[in-house]
């Protein structure tokens, strides 16, 4: 759904409204929606607004009561946000196995390319 912005506006907006989204699609014209995606924009609403609001204050809250020498950098709001994308733990990227037998290293390479056990 992230893919279409346009959809996730008619879900926003829906929810905003009070009605359904096949309901919305009924009652809100095309350039109608388009003023409203405008006005999303300039003054966006819903959770996520939200979040971001709740985020700034418990990081103010959290800065207010930090210890400076045990944490140096300050929260930030996103510190308090679990679904951002910067508090996700990234996966770490392994390295290349490099292997010091050169036929041991294309047994590795055939397996992982062709999914068959390294012989």
């Amino acid at each position: 759904m992230k893919a279409r912005p346009e959809l996730m506006m008619w879900f926003r907006l829906a929810l905003s409204l009070g009605m359904s989204v096949k309901r919305a699609k009924q009652e809100i014209d095309s350039h109608e929606f388009c003023y409203w995606m405008a006005y999303y924009g300039l003054e966006p609403w819903g959770e996520t607004v939200a979040d971001m609001r709740h985020g700034i204050a418990v990081a103010t809250l959290a800065n207010i009561n930090r210890n400076t020498e045990a944490r140096p950098e300050p929260y930030l709001p996103a510190d308090f946000i679990p679904w951002m994308e910067t508090n996700r733990q990234k996966p770490v990227e392994p390295g290349p196995i490099l292997l010091d037998e050169p036929d041991a290293q294309t047994r590795l390479i055939k397996a992982a390319v062709f999914g068959c056990q390294p012989e």
